[in-house]
């Protein structure tokens, strides 16, 4: 692991900033769902994970309740996980397919799987000031990968976390966001297959979350998904 996302990922694990999301993945790590009951959860904040150099990068809600927060690894040992990592071993994005804990050997390749709050939220709907307190981590890690070219945003929470951190680019680059800017950013509109060329020079990707609700019910196939990835691919080679 490259030196500045180690110092960065110990910041992580050790926050405290968001009182009310402290007080939930404690609890959820003391209460526990009684199908892991014998599971010692990680109850504390859920680095990023991946290649340090990779092309491509997702950006995820949150931790799950009972599976990031659970295990200490982006979608590790949830629903969403095991829909979402057979996809990424098709894709060549991952050695193989499952992943049940921080050391079950997974590893991925030319990938980096990052979240918008770094912490379980209740009903997995983060307060906006949580999302302001994790953005000065996300700016960190997205300003390390240098490498990036695509990022594949899962949900729109993820997708709208994005749009602010290039923002936040901007803005550090100029006093402030002109006319002509901001006409861009409303046009820059949430659906499953958007594809934007960003002001950053990245390419962003938007899917629907691989949450229960939505691949339960249809709403994201697991074709679909592939060919978000398989996109996300061809665009990393261009």
């Amino acid at each position: 692991m490259a030196d500045w996302l180690t110092v960065l990922n110990h910041e992580v694990i050790a926050c405290t900033r968001c009182p009310r999301l402290v007080v939930y993945r404690e609890q959820i790590a003391r209460e526990k769902r009684r199908a892991y009951r014998d599971c010692e959860y990680w109850g504390k904040p859920v680095p990023g994970f991946g290649d340090a150099k990779a092309r491509v990068l997702i950006m995820g809600l949150a931790p799950g309740a009972h599976g990031s927060n659970r295990t200490g690894r982006p979608f590790t040992g949830d629903a969403s996980g095991k829909f979402m990592f057979p996809v990424l071993y098709e894709t060549g994005f991952a050695n193989q397919p499952n992943a049940t804990d921080r050391n079950d050997g997974l590893k991925l390749k030319d990938l980096y799987i990052t979240a918008a709050v770094r912490c379980a939220p209740p009903d997995n709907k983060p307060l906006p000031q949580e999302l302001v307190e994790c953005s000065t981590f996300l700016d960190r890690e997205i300003a390390g990968l240098e490498n990036a070219k695509v990022v594949v945003a899962l949900g729109k929470i993820g997708f709208d976390a994005y749009l602010s951190y290039v923002k936040r680019y901007i803005l550090k680059h100029q006093d402030a966001l002109t006319d002509g800017l901001r006409e861009l950013f409303r046009s820059y509109l949430f659906k499953h297959g958007a594809r934007y060329r960003l002001p950053d020079g990245k390419v962003l990707l938007a899917s629907y979350h691989p949450s229960n609700q939505n691949t339960q019910t249809g709403k994201l196939t697991r074709e679909m998904f592939v060919e978000i990835f398989k996109e996300a691919a061809g665009l990393a080679d261009g």
